[in-house]
């Protein structure tokens, strides 16, 4: 797939203000300071985007962007950043989960692991809670570029060994990096798969 367009529509809070859930949806979350804004532009090729910030957790809002006027990638606010509210960190999740149990577009959610760290309970439980919803996600380890490939496939497997404890097999997964564009051709074939399949 060719990315020809790419543009912001709207930020939200409220899930009753987001578009029409009439084309296909690409949710993309993690853990905070994961690198899913740059994941995003990499993916899309539009360098600012969906804006960096060294700053965890500085993405509060559920944002929209259609992509080739044909399907939406939005991009969530990040989990498990200590250092907001806990009221502010309730709010986020309860909006969250309810876009990602409700929305009737949503094709799949992309969970983005950094491939640096071993598995974290944060990621594990968000998975298992997925899986507790019946909704599809795949799995996109981050940050490739940081260490060598043997040490991204040893976390990659790790992280499988630890999601089998408690689903029968692990969902799909692609290994990313912003920095070399690694990752970019898989990621938007398998949407453009989804995307064909696709009908409300």
């Amino acid at each position: 797939m060719e990315i020809k367009t790419a543009e912001f529509k709207c930020s939200n809070t409220r899930t009753d203000k987001l578009p029409p859930a009439v084309l296909p949806e690409y949710a993309f979350i993690g853990r905070s300071n994961v690198g899913k804004s740059s994941v995003i532009n990499m993916i899309t090729g539009r360098k600012g985007l969906a804006k960096t910030s060294q700053i965890p957790g500085k993405t509060q809002l559920i944002n929209h962007f259609l992509i080739n006027d044909t399907w939406y990638l939005v991009d969530l606010p990040g989990y498990g950043y200590a250092k907001a509210s806990r009221t502010s960190r309730g709010e986020w999740e309860r909006f969250i989960r309810y876009y990602l149990r409700n929305r009737e577009s949503l094709q799949c959610i992309f969970v983005l692991i950094d491939c640096r760290h071993e598995p974290q309970k944060v990621d594990i439980d968000f998975c298992c809670w997925l899986g507790e919803q019946d909704l599809p996600f795949v799995l996109v380890f981050t940050k490739a570029d940081k260490q060598s490939s043997v040490k991204t496939a040893q976390t990659v497997a790790a992280f499988h060994k630890a999601l089998l404890n408690y689903f029968e097999t692990v969902p799909q997964h692609f290994i990313t990096s912003a920095e070399k564009h690694t990752g970019k051709e898989p990621i938007l074939d398998f949407i453009d798969e989804v995307n064909s399949r696709f009908s409300l």
